[in-house]
């Protein structure tokens, strides 16, 4: 049987990965801020942020597990969508605490607690590369998180990590991003409110099932590499969406 530890999986996308994962038979171990309802799921709350507590809370959940073949750091926050030269200093480092600085604090647990690791996913996003107006602290963080996911590819060499967007997902983020947020003064969520409803915007338990069907090819490229799962399953949607970044 195989075996995951996987963050954030009381919502989105980390709790469908973990319904996906269940149903296949895997063995899921999972912590979140709010319980996961998943009865299969081995679940501890867990505030990633409180680094003093956390090694203790994730010595109580996967001390006696022997090895992983999977670890998913997918816990994160968006923001707020505004103009950076409106968004507080320390709203920039709470987000940077979250989606960065807590998967630094995991990361460093693992390499700790020293037990085999086959794969590492850290969930970006392409508001990493695409640098769209409104996006600031997300963006910031999940461009800071792929160089960690670089970084941490020469310390954990057994194992192979990659930073990996998993694409556009109907998850409750996207409540307040196609319904609330200003679409006319940031424009990259047009592109949002158009997919949403439709194959290109599935939801957590879909978008799980089509993160888990790539993870051998994740392999095809270095480890601690950025890749977005559309470069693999929809390379000409990839190419639209980056190369248009670029003009």
């Amino acid at each position: 049987m195989k075996t995951t530890f996987i963050t954030g999986t009381s919502s989105g996308l980390g709790r469908g990965l973990a319904e996906y994962l269940s149903r296949e038979d895997w063995r899921v171990y999972g912590c979140s801020r709010r319980s996961c309802d998943l009865p299969d799921v081995r679940d501890r709350i867990c505030d990633l942020t409180d680094y003093d507590n956390l090694p203790a809370a994730l010595e109580a959940l996967l001390g006696d597990v022997a090895a992983l073949d999977l670890v998913v750091l997918n816990a994160g926050i968006l923001g707020e969508i505004r103009d950076l030269t409106e968004t507080p200093l320390d709203d920039l480092k709470q987000v940077m605490e979250v989606n960065l600085w807590a998967n630094k604090a995991v990361m460093d647990w693992l390499h700790d607690w020293g037990r085999p690791i086959d794969q590492v996913l850290m969930i970006s996003s392409g508001a990493a590369v695409l640098g769209n107006k409104g996006w600031g602290g997300y963006a910031l963080s999940k461009a800071a998180l792929n160089m960690l996911a670089r970084l941490y590819a020469h310390e954990f060499p057994q194992t192979h990590i990659a930073a990996v967007a998993p694409g556009i997902i109907d998850t409750a983020m996207m409540d307040h991003l196609c319904e609330e947020a200003d679409a006319e003064t940031f424009p990259a969520l047009k592109r949002l409110r158009e997919a949403r409803g439709t194959e290109a915007m599935p939801g957590p338990l879909a978008a799980a099932e089509r993160l888990i069907s790539i993870l051998p090819r994740l392999k095809d490229w270095p480890s601690g590499s950025f890749v977005d799962i559309r470069e693999i399953l929809d390379p000409e949607a990839h190419a639209r969406l980056y190369g248009a970044a670029g003009n």
